[in-house]
């Protein structure tokens, strides 16, 4: 099951049946099931606050997930940064909604293993993202 959440900010998913039917396809590719995912959209300030209790790191991020997946399904709580996707959507010229699907698509690459830390850990991120960008046709 996937959930939306907003905390304390003026955004809403635009259509979150198509996110939904997107990340299940996600899934289905990868051989995996649906936990429950929980994507929660918030501010700047709160993601810095979460990256710095849980990860000690004391900057901004678009996105950060925690896993609680057990085998093949898939669960976590994902909380997305929307200032920070509006800021890289510019920096990219990149409209807001692809970003922002660019962004949910990797946190969900992250709760299935992906890293993106090595060089070649991040050209495979970045195909995949791609793939599944081109598969949903945005």
């Amino acid at each position: 099951m996937i959930k939306f959440f907003y905390e304390k900010i003026n955004f809403k998913i635009k259509d979150e049946y198509s996110i939904i039917k997107k990340i299940y396809l996600l899934l289905e590719n990868e051989k995996k099931y649906m936990g429950n995912i929980n994507y929660i959209f918030c501010k700047n300030n709160y993601i810095l606050f979460l990256n710095k209790k849980y990860l000690n790191n004391n900057n901004y991020t678009d996105v950060i997930a925690f896993d609680y997946s057990f085998n093949k399904h898939i669960s976590g709580d994902i909380y997305i940064s929307i200032d920070q996707v509006t800021i890289n959507s510019k920096e990219w010229n990149q409209i807001f909604d692809f970003e922002l699907l660019r962004v949910m698509i990797h946190s969900i690459l992250h709760i299935l293993g992906y890293k993106d830390k090595k060089t070649n850990d991040k050209i495979i991120m970045i195909k995949k993202e791609n793939f599944y960008l081109n598969l949903f046709q945005y």
